[in-house]
């Protein structure tokens, strides 16, 4: 195949090409407990970037930041891990759909040290509390 054919030959079958189609890195955000008008459900697009998420481009951001061979971004704190006892509210998250070509299916809250650092890992794909709590 020339390469003039290879070019029109259409997306990559994993999506890597950035070229929308049905193996694009897409993802639902589902955002309760947090207050306001950050609550909600909003999906993600990444590879364009886009979605009714508040900020896909520093969302995919995020992921792409803490995306590397034989880690799941999306892993659980670590079983017996030591954590703070610090609160961080009622905040809860669930992540699903389609990361790096995997499927994603991940539940985050802030009722320790560990599960404040594994949100705010991820901001701004699940928003920043943070902000919300400063004067």
């Amino acid at each position: 195949m020339s390469p003039a054919a290879y070019a029109q030959a259409g997306p990559s079958p994993v999506g890597l090409d950035g070229r929308q189609g049905p193996d694009r890195d897409r993802l639902t955000v589902t955002v309760r407990n947090a207050g306001g008008e950050i609550d909600g459900t909003y999906e993600l697009y990444c590879g364009p970037d886009g979605g009714s998420h508040p900020d896909p481009r520093g969302a995919c951001a995020a992921l792409e930041r803490d995306t590397r061979w034989g880690k799941d971004v999306f892993a659980p704190a670590p079983e017996g891990g030591f954590c703070t006892m610090q609160y961080g509210g009622p905040a809860t998250a669930h992540v699903t759909g389609t990361w790096a070509g995997r499927p994603v299916d991940a539940r985050y809250d802030r009722r320790d040290g560990c599960g404040i650092a594994r949100w705010d890992r991820l901001v701004p794909l699940l928003p920043d509390m943070g902000a919300e709590q400063r004067p």
